[in-house]
């Protein structure tokens, strides 16, 4: 998996305005793939998806609070 996280880069999101570092950061410059990791622990493991599921993800948290 590391492979295929090779050349991301890695966001956090504008709205973050945690200062302790618990924040998550996003790849979403991988084809195919959108990678999810703890910004803490950034040589720790990431969560992949599709960017299809991707997306419905983020709809579903933009529209249920």
């Amino acid at each position: 998996m590391a492979d295929r996280l090779a050349g991301a880069r890695w966001r956090k999101s504008a709205y973050s305005g945690d200062n302790n570092g618990a924040c998550v950061e996003v790849a979403s410059n991988l084809p195919g793939l959108v990678a999810v990791r703890d910004s803490k622990d950034p040589a720790g493991p990431a969560l992949t998806f599709s960017p299809t599921a991707w997306a419905a993800f983020t709809r579903a948290t933009k529209t249920h609070p």
